[in-house]
């Protein structure tokens, strides 16, 4: 009886380890197949539309974002600039000075935001200052890989906005063929992670942000 008790609990184990592998594996393959279209959906070819929208956004992190944001204003894209997320101390003539532009005929238009720290504070900050100046509309402007989730946590936190997309392009992602650079890869793979907690946050959570920083 011992003997055979054994077994079965030897054959109880088996199965629940096989179970156990197939799940890890389904999910791994849900998971591979998900970035992959997430994949997809990262902008290859820059903006070409010729669209003015109340106010530009442009989300701090990344290399090329100001200078397309300013340069958009100059092109007169929009009547005003909002660059969310800066680092305390940090005012609008540093911000020209580090895109080497004249502070005179652009510092007018812009403004700064301090109390964003992550994509979904982007949004929130950005939906308060909008909503202070009766804005509708914008241009966004972040990192192509960072695209998808920036439209996702705007579209939520301003769900009535007309927002259009104005991707930059670091030179260090490679979109093309992005599985063969190590460095591309992991960093697609982190935005992913990001962009499935984004989905599966709950919808009130951005709400509940913007009513701090209100």
């Amino acid at each position: 009886m011992t003997r055979f008790g054994n077994r079965r609990r030897g054959d109880r184990f088996r199965r629940r380890f096989r179970r156990f592998v197939l799940v890890i594996l389904l999910a791994a393959t849900g998971w591979a197949g998900g970035l992959i279209w997430f994949a997809g959906q990262v902008p290859r070819t820059p903006a070409d539309n010729t669209e003015t929208t109340d106010v530009i956004v442009v989300l701090t992190g990344g290399t090329g974002r100001l200078e397309a944001g300013l340069q958009l204003l100059a092109a007169k894209r929009a009547q005003s600039l909002f660059v969310s997320g800066v680092a305390r101390g940090v005012d609008v003539a540093a911000l020209l000075r580090v895109a080497r532009r004249s502070p005179d005929n652009l510092a007018c238009c812009i403004a700064v935001g301090y109390k964003a720290d992550d994509t979904a504070g982007n949004a929130a900050e950005t939906a308060v200052w909008m909503e202070q100046r009766g804005s509708r509309s914008l241009t966004l402007v972040t990192a192509n890989y960072h695209m998808p989730r920036s439209l996702l946590e705007f579209r939520r936190a301003m769900p009535t906005a007309w927002i259009v997309a104005h991707p930059v392009f670091p030179e260090q992602f490679k979109s093309d063929s992005w599985w063969r650079f190590r460095g591309t890869a992991m960093l697609l793979a982190s935005e992913y992670n990001k962009f499935l907690i984004a989905r599966l946050a709950l919808g009130d959570g951005v709400r509940q942000l913007t009513d701090r920083i209100k």
